[in-house]
């Protein structure tokens, strides 16, 4: 007779027996409830989607490095080895040959594949502007092997995007933008493109995260996802299970090259606008506010009596901007802008972007406590950064002789005076008192700043003299304040301006 084993598992002070009888494989029963949902196939949606999907092959004249091959093109995680591959087993064979023949050597030329995906049925195709950049030819390849001339339209640096332009014979297949506003973390999502050259290629995963910004530009508001994403996917969609494009695979995140599960696509909802505006005008028309904005951090928050760090910090404005028109002024926090809340200093650059050009706007400002609107009209960006690149002129803001100086804040400060000025080059437009010497251990130190910076705002009022900040600060403590904002020109630069909040200790 078989004698069974008894295992105990111990659960608090009760132990639980159970016999296991030898040659005997007990099953567990699962009730429907505890059976977990399996995910339906794909296949048919890839069948669907894969023919909207194409491949894109770009030539161009390659940049030559120190040994004379050419470099990969700049950015293009989805490049391949063209011709002139130093991993080439034919490389030994060819640097033979051209030292014997001296003067033969073919002009570099770089080759590089993309993603892209068909948007109308006429041909307009949309990639990643890093994907074209530099190609003197574009070729188009198809999911049933037909290979088109492609025809650059337009494209953006700023979200990496570009349009593409071939001529069929029929009508493509092609894909439609959804609401990625609507994407939800976890939600299931299909990469269809190009890696390593292999062709259409489908890979599925979930989304990851959201509002990614991996510094990329000035718009960057990623879709994080951990479907497969490689070298050769650039350029390519991210679907969602209904089949609409969620976003452009654009970036990856890889210590080796490869997948490591964190890819990155720019949201449909800000590829939209971009890619009418390319295939209206060839060139973006972005909304332009014309102001220097920083984070507001729990420090400034609090020195300005903000409920919490929430909007966008204005630092300078330019001069005959929009913003300048409205009466915006440095120091004000931008809170809302067109009726939409500015969470973060990274949400305002985003909607101001999309705003249309010439239209009047409000503008919610905090400014010395106090909400203030103001009504903007709407510049356009192309236009604004020619003008701020331009403007280096400014108001003369040279200060009487300098007084004694003066002890705060772990600062040595003095009044600017002209032979300060022209120690430490300041800029002729600044004016405040000028930092002599920073404690090593001072909150000043903490926060980087240094002799030559110059302070022309404390408490959001100008700084006339050194004195000025200390009575600022003893204010500042009087109101039951931990610290007190300060505008700073740093290196006495026009251009450098930024707010930074100082702790202030107990006296």
């Amino acid at each position: 007779m078989a004698t069974g084993r008894v295992i105990c598992i111990a659960t608090g002070a009760m132990a639980i027996g159970l016999a296991l009888a030898p040659l005997q494989v007990a099953h567990a029963q699962t009730s429907p409830a505890m059976q977990l949902e399996q995910l339906p196939s794909v296949a048919d949606l890839a069948d669907r989607l894969l023919p909207a999907v194409v491949e894109i092959t770009i030539e161009a004249k390659g940049p030559e490095t120190a040994e004379g091959a050419p470099e990969s093109a700049p950015g293009d995680e989805g490049g391949e080895p063209g011709a002139q591959d130093p991993d080439s087993p034919f490389k030994d064979f060819f640097d033979e040959f051209l030292k014997r023949n001296p003067g033969s050597e073919p002009p570099q030329r770089m080759s590089s594949m993309g993603s892209g995906f068909v948007i109308d049925p006429a041909g307009i195709i949309v990639t990643n502007n890093h994907v074209v950049d530099g190609a003197d030819t574009i070729e188009v390849h198809f999911h049933d092997d037909t290979v088109l001339k492609g025809e650059l339209v337009g494209r953006d640096s700023k979200t990496d995007l570009a349009v593409i332009r071939v001529k069929p014979e029929k009508p493509l297949a092609a894909v439609d933008f959804g609401d990625s506003d609507r994407l939800r973390v976890g939600e299931w999502v299909l990469a269809i493109g190009n890696p390593f050259g292999l062709g259409g290629s489908v890979s599925l995963g979930i989304v990851s995260a959201r509002n990614r910004d991996i510094n990329a530009g000035p718009y960057d508001d990623f879709i994080q996802t951990d479907a497969a994403i490689n070298k050769g996917n650039s350029g390519g969609p991210l679907f969602n299970l209904k089949g609409e494009v969620m976003g452009i695979n654009t970036a990856i995140f890889s210590p080796s090259g490869g997948s490591v599960g964190i890819g990155f696509s720019v949201p449909a909802n800000t590829a939209k606008n971009v890619v009418s505006q390319l295939v209206e005008f060839g060139e973006t028309r972005r909304g332009w506010l014309g102001v220097k904005i920083q984070a507001v951090t729990d420090d400034i928050a609090e020195s300005l009596s903000l409920d919490r760090a929430r909007g966008a910090l204005v630092s300078d404005v330019t001069p005959t901007g929009p913003a300048a028109q409205a009466g915006v002024e440095p120091g004000d926090v931008i809170l809302e802008f067109n009726g939409r809340a500015i969470d973060s200093m990274r949400d305002l650059p985003k909607i101001v972007a999309e705003t249309p050009i010439g239209i009047d706007v409000p503008v919610k400002v905090l400014r010395k406590g106090k909400e203030v609107s103001v009504t903007a009209k709407v510049g356009r960006l192309e236009d604004g950064e020619k003008l701020a690149a331009a403007a280096s002129g400014g108001s003369d803001g040279s200060a009487s002789t300098a007084p004694a100086e003066v002890k705060v804040l772990g600062m040595t400060l003095a009044t600017l005076s002209e032979d300060l000025r022209a120690k430490f080059a300041t800029d002729k437009e600044v004016s405040g008192a000028v930092v002599i010497d920073v404690a090593a251990d001072s909150a000043a130190a903490e926060k980087r700043l240094a002799p030559g910076d110059v302070i022309t705002e404390a408490g959001e009022e100008a700084v006339q003299a050194a004195e000025d900040i200390a009575r600022r600060a003893d204010a500042a403590r009087a109101a039951g304040k931990s610290s007190l904002l300060l505008l700073v020109s740093k290196g006495g630069k026009a251009s450098e301006m930024r707010f930074i909040a100082l702790k202030l200790k107990e006296q």
